[in-house]
């Protein structure tokens, strides 16, 4: 009795707790999304679709297919980079496994933000990257690497790799050894053991780690404002703006309900591939 009735109140201020501070916020945003800008007052009570007209504009949609291409760059080399390490890691003795999760996880312990700033302490004019290649007389003048749009791939990939390495690693972990001991018995080849075995079995895990990075990487602004500075405007950077430099709440609302629809898609993706997984592994079992 006591244990259900804990459980109640658990289950019940948790939902509580996020239809108050998620659920409502998140309807003011879609209700603002259908209503017509007011320079005075934010925003008038009239009916208005200007702000999704806005968000289709050309301009938009440049920032929209930019931020996308990054956004799916930052996708693939934190996927090629996290695999090996999160295949590495779950085969490692138990011990080494959690020194291995420890040490991922420590960053976490720090603000993404002041991690951002160490970034800009190495990749600036007098970083320490420019200052050690000058010493060593590798290069006569210092790189340009802050400011540009290969500093902000680099921060939201050094952002968002563990992101992509928890979910593989959980997947690889589950992953039934038996099989590729079995298709090498057959003598398969390691090409074919890993391209129609292992990534098969782990693609719950490719999705999902993809779905985390994708997903911040088309909604993160801090990052590129500031290690991209001006030269860098991403569907992030776009939402913030319209809140809170031109004040137009009904387009930036409009952006927002585009990328949660955009994250639903890719949570139905990924619900689909895991459900196709667990059949997979089901009818292997029998």
């Amino acid at each position: 009795m006591v244990k259900s009735r804990f459980r109640n109140f658990a289950v019940g201020s948790t939902m509580l707790w996020i239809t108050v501070f998620v659920v409502v916020p998140y309807l003011f945003v879609v209700l603002y999304s259908f209503l017509e800008r007011d320079p005075a007052a934010i925003i008038a009570w009239n009916f208005d679709l200007a702000g999704y007209r806005e968000i289709f504009s050309p301009v938009f949609l440049v920032v929209c297919w930019y931020s996308l291409l990054l956004a799916l760059g930052t996708t693939v080399i934190s996927l090629l980079a996290g695999y090996p390490f999160a295949f590495i890691l779950a085969r490692m003795p138990r011990p080494l496994q959690r020194m291995g999760l420890l040490l991922m996880i420590i960053p976490f312990w720090t603000s993404s933000l002041i991690r951002t700033y160490a970034l800009i302490i190495l990749m600036k004019a007098n970083g320490i990257i420019n200052t050690a290649l000058l010493s060593l007389g590798l290069i006569e003048e210092p790189l340009n690497m802050l400011y540009t749009q290969t500093a902000v791939f680099v921060g939201l990939v050094y952002t968002l790799l563990p992101f992509m390495v928890l979910p593989l690693y959980t997947s690889i972990q589950k992953l039934d050894t038996r099989l590729i001991e079995a298709a090498r018995d057959l003598g398969a080849a390691n090409r074919h053991i890993f391209t129609r075995i292992i990534v098969p079995l782990t693609m719950p895990g490719i999705v999902a780690g993809s779905t985390m990075v994708f997903l911040p990487a088309l909604g993160l602004f801090y990052i590129p404002d500031l290690l991209g500075g001006a030269q860098t405007m991403l569907i992030g950077n776009f939402i913030k703006n319209q809140f809170l430099t031109t004040v137009n709440w009904p387009a930036g609302s409009a952006a927002s309900v585009v990328l949660t629809v955009i994250m639903c898609l890719f949570l139905y993706v990924y619900f689909l591939s895991s459900r196709k997984a667990h059949t997979s592994g089901m009818g292997d079992m029998a």
